[in-house]
């Protein structure tokens, strides 16, 4: 394998792979990236078998050439020596493997060799062949993964709730996560023919937002039995599925409200946040608030060590009871809040120790729901 490349893009490709690659494997070889040259393109692999990550360079991008091959071939290089030379060095790249595996990479007047790995005993991807297949614009899925996936379950006790519930369903892809003390769900419409549902890590979709933020058009997913690919011209993530029931979240949802109240969403945020430095004694980051007959909003939060705060905010409007008490975990209110992207948002109570239903005003389709906390 023999060929030439533009520093930057190598680069770049290297350490998007290097994020699928874990140094605590018990597979030496997954400690590596795979390299493998064609005639027109360039393909990087980086895997720790439940997240892999391939990025294709061209060798022609938005006209200008940054890759020429010489010599088809492949090879698997430790990631962490080779993305850090590479990173370190001063210019364009000129890259020869020879038949035992040895890389070497010359840049100016630099000249490095590596040992790498046989890249036949590299681990094939999983195939697509029969796989079911859906499109969706990249902007919306990473809207959608960016709306939920943050409420996913941290603690490993309950593997499911770790990840994401992507539903496909009568014209109609929704997205659920949970902790079992919050619910983000997110519903979009979508033209496709396949229906069904799987469960995906959180982190691995975290990893997809960073991979694709900026990505235009579609995002290609298909669905293999184990993994669930997100794939475009350039690069693809696979995702190994979480297995288990996910928890039946429709059920969780409240169709009554004893008070609704509209607030300025940005306003309610900023608010949350400054109660949200006094309650970080709290187990649960406690931050109080509270209705009374003149229709203003208090939100409040003490420290025994530090002190006390509580500031009013306007209503713009409320329903049913004008008398409300409920505290909540400051962290959870913040982040449902930082995910919607409307002006206002609609609180409704259905007691002091049932959850909150949060939902933007104006779409109907994005709703979040935060169990409260006890203060004692």
């Amino acid at each position: 394998m023999e060929f030439k490349i533009k520093h930057e893009f190598f680069n770049k490709a290297i350490a998007d792979v290097s994020k699928a690659v874990s140094s605590n494997t018990l597979f030496p070889i997954l400690t590596g990236i795979k390299v493998a040259a064609d005639e027109d393109c360039l393909t990087l692999t980086g895997s720790n078998s439940d997240l892999i990550i391939e990025k294709i360079i061209p060798e022609v991008i938005d006209g200008e050439k940054i890759l020429e091959v010489f010599q088809s071939g492949s090879a698997v290089i430790t990631a962490k020596f080779l993305s850090e030379i590479v990173k370190k060095l001063p210019s364009d790249i000129h890259i020869k493997v020879d038949k035992e595996q040895h890389m070497t990479i010359t840049s100016a007047d630099i000249l490095t060799n590596l040992n790498g790995f046989p890249s036949e005993e590299y681990p094939k991807l999983p195939q697509m062949e029969n796989a079911e297949h859906i499109k969706i614009p990249a902007m919306k899925l990473m809207e959608i993964i960016k709306q939920t996936a943050f409420a996913a379950s941290k603690n490993e006790s309950r593997p499911v709730l770790t990840g994401v519930h992507m539903s496909f369903k009568e014209n109609r892809f929704s997205c659920a996560a949970t902790n079992s003390h919050r619910l983000a769900l997110r519903e979009t419409e979508l033209v496709c023919n396949v229906s069904g549902s799987f469960v995906v890590p959180g982190s691995s979709l975290n990893e997809l937002a960073k991979l694709m933020n900026n990505v235009n058009g579609e995002i290609h997913l298909f669905l293999t039995e184990n993994y669930i690919v997100f794939k475009t011209e350039a690069i693809s993530l696979y995702s190994r599925q979480i297995e288990g029931k996910y928890p039946d979240v429709s059920g969780l949802i409240p169709h009554e409200a004893k008070t609704v109240i509209t607030l300025n969403a940005n306003q309610l945020l900023k608010g949350i946040d400054r109660a949200s430095l006094f309650g970080g004694e709290w187990k649960n980051n406690n931050v109080h608030l509270m209705v009374k007959e003149d229709s203003k909003l208090r939100i409040s939060s003490n420290s025994s060590s530090i002190g006390y705060i509580e500031e009013t905010q306007n209503i713009i409007d409320i329903s049913g009871e004008r008398e409300l008490s409920i505290s909540l975990d400051g962290t959870f209110l913040m982040e449902a809040l930082k995910a919607i992207q409307e002006d206002e948002v609609i609180l409704r109570f259905s007691g002091s120790m049932r959850p909150v239903l949060l939902k933007p005003v104006g779409n109907d389709f994005y709703l979040h729901l935060i169990s409260p906390v006890r203060t004692n």
